[in-house]
């Protein structure tokens, strides 16, 4: 009689193969690179030129900014629905509250240089009545003439 053929035990493998997470993470990288241009949300603004020194952010810091359109209407950069326009109090209250929860959020107002000056005050002056003082204006840098 003849034996029969047994296989020869493995031993088990105590290695991790990490070839497939290494590309799946490089699929994920490019993913991010491509994206991340695409998730700064705004309204298009005509800004007015100056001929003021920029402000110094953290590279990381969050900022609100608030949008005044030609028409007079406002905007805020929050949310899904940043290209909607969006009543003065709904503005405030929503900034009120940021800047209570992370008193250290800096407020801007993006103004197009069309727009009505008392438009721009109005937006201040409410933003004030709620308790915040610290607004930066933001302005393009005027084109230099040969």
């Amino acid at each position: 009689m003849s034996k029969p053929k047994t296989s020869p035990r493995r031993k088990p493998m105590s290695e991790i193969n990490v070839v497939p997470y290494i590309d799946v993470m490089l699929v994920l990288l490019v993913v991010f690179m491509i994206t991340a241009p695409m998730l700064t949300q705004g309204v298009k603004v005509e800004l007015p030129d100056a001929d003021a020194p920029p402000m110094k952010l953290p590279k990381d810091q969050e900022m609100v900014i608030v949008s005044v359109k030609d028409d007079g209407r406002y905007y805020l950069n929050l949310g899904k629905d940043a290209k909607k326009a969006k009543p003065l109090d709904q503005i405030t209250e929503t900034v009120s509250k940021i800047k209570k929860s992370k008193p250290t959020t800096p407020v801007l107002v993006e103004g197009d240089e069309r727009v009505p000056y008392g438009v721009v005050v109005k937006l201040m002056v409410a933003l004030q009545s709620v308790g915040i003082n610290d607004v930066g204006l933001v302005t393009d840098t005027p084109e230099q003439e040969p």
